[in-house]
């Protein structure tokens, strides 16, 4: 049980402890053999979020880096300086083991490290600062390329540092995708030229439009092989250090930074290449595409963008999370009216509606970190990254604002910490691919993969589940099974339609998608905890029947116990929930 009246601020805190919903999902998302070690990390990390780096990121906040393009002796040196208090959370976060995917640990258990704890650390640290998550967080999803695609001395020179266990020996990684015309085209919008000088290297031109952790030590990016033809088809992929191997600069010009509305922690420029040396990353030992061709670049670039996509995804559920961790408090604190925020009805309603839109979120995320452990898991991932990234980006817009206008006025002044959550939370619908990008990308995976029958079947599952929940959540069972047909039949509809009107409906097809789903796992839940049923209902009547929603009264009955995560019998949530 949480006491938020207990608590004067959510920066202090053990983000980890003070979330049971993640907790049981590490429980139930990890191997038994790997449980203890994850709770243990994770209860660290917590820690160190809730404090360390959450202290840290209002200063960063107040205090972004800044380019240092010439010394005084007008020699172009293309550095960026970061405050003391950005280098502090760096060294931190490289120490716990975040940035490397915990692969120190790795190597002692002799066991991977749970793809739970992936996700649940970047979701514990986007609650203090989602910037910082996209400066570190980009190098395991290099290391990955690197390991896979680069020239052998190449990979070799560089993994240790990709995956190295502190900062002093690390090198972070960045992607640079986007160019002038836009980066929601790549195929069409990639201006960038390499030109080949053989055993895989490349001398690169053109320039990149928006470069998030612009001073990575190791950047991946898209450029057209020269001669190659226009289209997706002809891009190749490339690593181009910083330095050469004889620690001279290479030929990478930073223009200047974005002056962005959040996200500040993390420095985004526009870049200029001037032929720089960069090297292929293509299949090794494939003698006929090394020999001839980059291309397929965008393919092996996508494998990264799909897991950036989910950690975007995670970033906006974690704003979304300290939002309402900070809106529950202060509303155990603040009174009006002579009473408490949380008594009062329609506020009480409000916090109650966000905690189960929070809760259909952590159950939709961490379903797409589970989906490896699933039947048929990888069409299962296809479909439900983009979608979950729709709605939780959307969710971390939501959130913040909502907690912004609990607070008043107060929460309108940068000095209450609420501002930088909402500036934050705008920008992850548009990184690694709009609302509209996504949601088309769900309607792709549906025709190219079938990747709906990964969805059904999992819904299927959920409802088998559900029948040995609680027996109030029957009405919800028969709303997702509504859903869950309604779903079906619009699918099943997509081959009569032309182009345009299909491209019309895929949000409303992503929005079905994720209504539906999110109220099944969350009856799944259910089946072994009365509360979550509750929860559940209260999801289920808010999108699937929403007529009902009008005459619900579980905020009213039972919100102290749901916002406190504090046990409910079954006869006392019946009452709640009739």
């Amino acid at each position: 049980m949480i006491d938020y009246g207990a608590l004067d601020s959510a920066v202090g805190q053990n983000w980890y402890d003070l979330d049971p919903d993640l907790q049981a999902r590490v429980g139930s998302d990890c191997p038994p053999e790997d449980r203890e070690w994850a709770d243990a990390t994770l209860h660290r990390f917590g820690a160190l979020v809730g404090g360390r780096i959450a202290r840290n990121a209002d200063t960063i906040d107040a205090h972004p880096p800044e380019l240092v393009r010439w010394d005084r002796w007008a020699n172009e040196v293309n550095e960026v300086a970061h405050h003391p208090a950005t280098l502090d959370s760096k060294a931190a976060l490289w120490d716990s083991g975040y940035v490397s995917g915990f692969a120190a640990d790795e190597r002692a258990r002799g066991r991977p490290t749970p793809a739970v704890v992936h996700g649940a650390s970047s979701y514990l640290l986007s609650q203090a600062d989602t910037g910082m998550v996209c400066s570190l967080g980009m190098t395991s999803g290099v290391a990955g390329l690197v390991d896979a695609y680069a020239p052998a001395d190449v990979r070799d020179r560089l993994l240790e540092g990709l995956r190295a266990s502190d900062l002093d020996g690390g090198t972070d990684g960045s992607m640079f995708l986007t160019e002038r015309d836009g980066g929601s085209d790549l195929g069409r919008t990639v201006h960038c030229v390499a030109r080949d000088i053989g055993d895989g290297r490349v001398l690169i031109d053109g320039e990149k439009w928006f470069c998030s952790n612009i001073d990575g030590a190791a950047i991946v990016m898209l450029a057209r092989p020269e001669g190659a033809p226009d289209g997706p088809a002809g891009l190749g992929l490339y690593l181009v250090p910083r330095e050469r191997d004889d620690g001279s600069r290479n030929g990478i010009s930073m223009r200047r930074l974005k002056p962005k509305l959040g996200t500040r922690s993390v420095p985004t420029g526009e870049v200029e290449f001037h032929g720089a040396l960069g090297y292929a990353l293509r299949p090794r030992g494939d003698a006929a595409v090394a020999a001839t061709s980059d291309a397929g670049g965008l393919n092996r670039m996508m494998e990264m963008v799909n897991g950036s996509r989910f950690g975007v995804a995670m970033m906006g559920l974690g704003i979304a999370r300290r939002s309402f961790l900070e809106a529950t408090i202060w509303a155990h604190h603040r009174t009006a009216k002579g009473r408490l925020l949380v008594d009062l009805p329609l506020a009480r309603e409000q916090l109650v509606d966000v905690l189960v839109e929070l809760e259909a979120a952590v159950a939709l995320g961490f379903e797409c970190a589970a989906a490896s452990r699933r039947d048929d898991g990888a069409r299962l991932r296809r479909i439900l990254v983009p979608a979950a990234k729709v709605r939780l980006c959307r969710l971390g817009v939501e959130a913040s604002s909502f907690a912004v206008e609990l607070h008043g006025g107060n929460g309108y002044c940068e000095d209450w910490g609420l501002t930088r959550q909402l500036r934050d939370a705008q920008c992850h619908p548009i990184w690694e691919g709009s609302e509209n990008i996504c949601a088309l990308d769900v309607v792709r995976a549906v025709r190219r993969d079938a990747a709906h029958e990964a969805v059904l079947s999992r819904i299927d599952r959920c409802l088998e589940v559900a029948t040995d929940g609680p027996s109030f959540t029957g009405e919800a069972a028969r709303a997702v099974a509504i859903g869950r047909d309604r779903l079906a039949a619009r699918i099943g509809e997509l081959p009569t339609l032309d182009p345009d009107h299909a491209e019309a409906g895929a949000g409303r097809l992503t929005s079905l998608l994720v209504e539906t789903v999110a109220a099944a796992l969350l009856l799944e839940q259910a089946a072994s905890d009365v509360r979550k049923g509750l929860v559940a209902l209260r999801y289920a009547r808010r999108h699937l029947v929403a007529t009902e929603v009008w005459d619900d009264r579980i905020a009213a009955e039972a919100a102290r116990e749901l916002l406190a995560h504090e046990d409910i019998d079954e006869e006392r949530a019946a009452k709640a929930a009739a």
